[in-house]
């Protein structure tokens, strides 16, 4: 199902500027090898709300081959950090490699393994956090991702709408992982979600300060 009309998702692209050459050979890389990226997009909307809440330490749970990860180190800080967790070495390899080419990996840690264990045992707290592992295990994502959140941070995850298999009457085990953290973002007092029918969803959820 298309969650946003062709016509509309064409005149998005055609509105976006000219973007980092790098980007340009990642999405192309992503299509010869049907492999799922964001898009630039929501490569955009990461690298806004970056700028948005002035962040500095990102982790990225589920990196592929560093497409997402080089939209999020272009917004950081020179000082800025960004965790990258991802469990294919040959993926790590190859994001080190664009985002060496970039001039990023300075701002840049690859970690390749499991990413729910690695932000598990990371020492936060983190600005913002960004979600994108196997979909059955998005809600022990949240349930690993809101403690190491700061107040004020946010957190992000890809694919909120799944192509729309989210309104079937009978879900799969991915789509129902993915029902189950909408639900969970969405009534967590304190979390304030939205999701942004960018793409293929994204599922924004700012943790809400105590004074707030």
């Amino acid at each position: 199902m298309e969650i946003i009309s062709p016509g509309i998702n064409r005149y998005l692209d055609a509105l976006l500027p000219e973007r980092h050459p790098k980007l340009l050979e990642m999405e192309a890389l992503a299509r010869t090898r049907n492999f799922p990226i964001i898009g630039p997009q929501a490569g955009r909307v990461l690298y806004q709300y970056v700028k948005l809440i002035n962040a500095r330490r990102v982790f990225e749970m589920g990196s592929g081959f560093g497409y997402s990860a080089f939209w999020l180190a272009l917004a950081l800080p020179e000082d800025g950090k960004l965790i990258c967790s991802e469990a294919s070495q040959n993926n790590v390899d190859l994001a080190e490699d664009y985002l060496k080419a970039g001039g990023l990996l300075p701002k840049v840690q690859l970690q390749t393994g499991d990413a729910l264990k690695l932000l598990h045992n990371a020492e936060g707290p983190f600005d913002l956090i960004f979600n994108d592992v196997d979909k059955e295990d998005y809600p022990r994502a949240l349930a690993i991702a809101l403690p190491k959140l700061r107040p004020g941070g946010v957190l992000i995850s890809d694919n909120a709408l799944f192509h729309g298999r989210v309104t079937q009457e009978h879900p799969d085990r991915g789509t129902r992982g993915i029902i189950a953290y909408n639900q969970t973002a969405f009534h967590t007092p304190t979390l304030w979600t939205t999701i942004l029918p960018v793409r293929d969803g994204l599922a924004v959820s700012w943790k809400i300060p105590q004074n707030a």
